[in-house]
């Protein structure tokens, strides 16, 4: 397949395939070779990262490295520990390593979050957690423009990334995040919801907030009569986390939240929020 050639509009429409098994050949390439996103999660699993280190990184300057990646990602599937979120944070760290200073650091990241490929962007989430010298508000600040993409892959890798930093720092992170909750983007606003969840999906509970879910009102007051559903689910996913540990103080926040905020949107945070426990209820004899 020629490189240069225009991509099919059929590429560029696809819904993608419900399945890993079902993504076509010619797809496989497009993503393998960086020239366009994944745009589902059966696209996202099946991309050979390591090829797209190769055919991409010289171009920006960073071929160099591209054999420490390959390494990375061979001694990952040789520990039996390669899924996709590894493997990001795997080329990642291969990278920062090789690039060293702050300074590179930063002109990688720059070309890395403006590239057409959403696993490339993913590896620029990885490498702001990955440079230590880094405060959170720094990795915040960075992790920011990520957190606002177009693809909910890279959305996802932004919150992955500084997690541990946030979880690491709750307090500080938890007010940082307050300016997040009242972005007018609701991509920066479920980021702050998601990156703080109790349990969290692909990635360590942070055991404070399952003991302690009250530390986390400060940002979900602000956001319980959301108007994106992207945002109301991520709410509702936050204290149906919390719901696991600490049942009676989400019936409580949600019986105050609809008496005193009686919306359609908080009633169906409420809604989902409850789901487990009434679940849970309904099983009993």
């Amino acid at each position: 397949m020629n490189n240069d050639a225009p991509i099919p509009e059929h590429i560029l429409r696809r819904k993608g395939s419900p399945n890993t098994a079902g993504v076509p050949e010619e797809v496989r390439h497009l993503l393998n070779t960086g020239r366009i996103e994944a745009v589902n999660l059966s696209e996202w699993l099946i991309v050979d990262q390591g090829a797209i280190a190769a055919h991409c990184l010289p171009a920006l300057g960073l071929g160099q490295h591209v054999q420490a990646i390959t390494a990375a990602l061979e001694a990952l599937e040789a520990l039996g520990k390669s899924t996709t979120p590894k493997r990001n944070a795997a080329v990642a760290t291969a990278l920062h390593t090789g690039l060293g200073s702050t300074r590179a650091v930063e002109r990688a990241l720059k070309d890395l979050r403006q590239h057409p490929s959403d696993v490339i962007r993913s590896w620029a989430c990885e490498l702001v957690a990955a440079h230590a010298p880094w405060s959170l508000a720094d990795k915040l600040d960075r992790i920011r423009p990520l957190a606002a993409d177009t693809n909910m892959g890279v959305r996802e890798c932004a919150w992955m990334a500084v997690r541990n930093d946030i979880a690491v720092h709750l307090e500080e992170a938890l007010s940082r995040l307050v300016p997040f909750v009242l972005d007018p983007d609701p991509n920066i606003r479920r980021f702050a919801t998601e990156a703080t969840r109790p349990r969290g999906v692909w990635c360590r509970h942070i055991h404070a907030l399952r003991e302690n879910p009250a530390k986390g009102l400060i940002l979900l007051e602000p956001v319980r009569t959301d108007p994106s559903r992207y945002v109301q689910n991520s709410v509702a996913n936050w204290l149906n986390d919390a719901s696991k540990s600490q049942p009676d103080w989400v019936q409580d926040v949600c019986r105050r939240w609809q008496k005193e905020s009686p919306t359609t949107e908080t009633a169906y945070i409420c809604r989902r929020a409850l789901r487990t426990l009434t679940k849970s209820a309904k099983a009993k004899p």
